[in-house]
């Protein structure tokens, strides 16, 4: 039996795209098959995926509402193709050979079709002629989202991606990404989406990167931006000082005498790279940072700075 989407995910049929984004996130964490080892897990997996490749595309979704579990059946320009029919004498027919239940749909138009709907069955016979329904329909494309560290996305190569494959197992696929993907990039694998019936060919499936929430470093598109601690005759003085890039290394920045906690020192090209153009630029913050516990010495030192200088940052400029 055709397990419902929006049961499978947990959510309302009226839930918004980030509800059902949010559902998935939790439950594929939960039931990936590397992490949970219940008998039952895989399964589970699966479902999740094939409901949120579903119903994470509005327009997918939208043909699911209105047609159920048949939608893959139906052609994306069904409405224009009804539409045609109903205003030039258009009638359903039944396909040749066509057995099984029959499944009605309300069309809106009542012109040629009467007012119970027409028949799927007889629909797509009309459209693709006799006994080409079910058959012969594309694959629809499907969905899912690829999870990256921002090292991953910064570096790219080659991962071993766990999903609902076409025959709705799951399945590994080992995906090529591209150093410098992006947060909500597309990576496209042919051929890999829903099967088509008959000799028609297999929709694609589009793996959207989703990158991970990093304990150093924020993304905005291609520039990084990264916190680092200095010390106040560091930003008094002036000072060269490393800094931690995406790719795993270091890279240096100069500090100008008289920096404040808040300033943003710009080193460009050194965010993520960009294959068709400029890499991006990477921002260090800059954190003035005083010592947890001071020493006889240190404190002599800061007493008699206190002692000496004149400087008030609370003073009205």
């Amino acid at each position: 039996m055709a397990r419902d989407f929006y049961e499978v995910l947990g959510v309302s049929r009226t839930a918004s795209q980030d509800e059902i984004q949010q559902a998935y996130r939790k439950l594929a964490r939960r039931h990936h098959p590397d992490v949970n080892k219940d008998p039952g897990a895989e399964e589970r997996f699966k479902d999740l995926n094939e409901a949120y490749s579903v119903l994470s595309d509005p327009k997918t979704r939208a043909r699911y509402d209105r047609f159920g579990e048949d939608f893959r059946k139906i052609p994306e320009d069904f409405d224009e193709r009804v539409a045609a029919g109903a205003g030039g004498g258009f009638r359903g027919r039944r396909a040749a050979g066509g057995g099984g239940p029959r499944v009605r749909y309300a069309t809106g138009f009542g012109d040629g079709f009467g007012a119970e709907g027409i028949d799927i069955e007889d629909l797509l016979g009309s459209m693709f002629g006799a006994g080409a329904a079910p058959g012969g329909v594309p694959g629809a494309d499907q969905e899912a989202e690829l999870p990256l560290t921002v090292e991953e996305a910064y570096r790219g190569g080659r991962r071993t991606v766990t999903l609902a494959g076409p025959t709705g197992q799951p399945r590994r696929y080992e995906v090529d990404v591209p150093p410098g993907v992006t947060d909500g990039q597309r990576i496209r694998l042919a051929g890999e989406g829903g099967r088509g019936s008959g000799d028609a060919a297999a929709g694609d499936l589009y793996l959207r990167v989703r990158i991970q929430p990093h304990p150093q470093f924020r993304l905005d598109g291609r520039d990084v931006h990264v916190q680092v601690p200095v010390t106040p005759w560091e930003a008094a003085l002036g000072a060269t000082v490393p800094v931690p890039t995406p790719g795993g290394g270091t890279a240096k920045v100069t500090v100008p005498a008289g920096s404040s906690s808040g300033r943003r020192l710009r080193l460009r090209g050194e965010g993520m790279p960009n294959p068709r153009g400029a890499n991006g630029d990477l921002y260090a913050e800059l954190r003035v940072m005083v010592p947890p516990a001071l020493g006889d010495r240190e404190r002599e030192l800061f007493e008699e700075l206190a002692a000496t200088s004149s400087f008030d940052p609370r003073r009205t400029r």
